[in-house]
């Protein structure tokens, strides 16, 4: 995550066979578009934890997404974001970020907004407003402290 230091970051788990699919990756790319050249970095990390709604590989994702939604973002590795095999990244984003004790991914697209420093700041549903975020991501990016 080094590699991410001084960026907003937006970590999704992501699906390609999900009933949020198609609005979410619209979504996601829009603001990626917008934001990126600001500081935004949008992390996806495929999850075939809900529904077997992710099955392909890391590289047939990858090539869907681009074709599909013309999707620049970066594609994480495949993982599990629930229970004895979870990666370390969304055990520690569920624990750290504000809004109640920590809750297990329920479901494809929970989206998880860290700061520059590295402090997860909110925590967002499957079907979120997008404009909320955005509002949201905006003030992470001019925040100065």
């Amino acid at each position: 995550m080094a590699a991410y230091r001084g960026k907003v970051l937006l970590v999704v788990n992501v699906a390609s066979q999900c009933g949020y699919t198609k609005t979410n990756y619209e979504a996601l790319q829009s603001l990626y578009m917008r934001y990126a050249g600001y500081g935004l970095e949008i992390l996806a990390f495929p999850c075939n934890q809900f529904g077997g709604q992710e099955p392909g590989s890391l590289a047939e994702i990858a090539a869907w997404a681009a074709t599909t939604y013309h999707v620049t973002f970066p594609l994480m590795d495949k993982v599990d974001v629930n229970g004895p095999g979870e990666t370390p990244l969304f055990a520690w984003l569920k624990a750290h970020t504000p809004g109640g004790p920590p809750a297990d991914v329920d479901w494809n697209f929970n989206k998880f907004l860290v700061d520059k420093w590295g402090v997860p700041r909110k925590r967002y549903a499957s079907a979120v407003d997008y404009p909320l975020l955005e509002m949201d991501v905006y003030s992470e990016l001019v925040r100065t402290a």
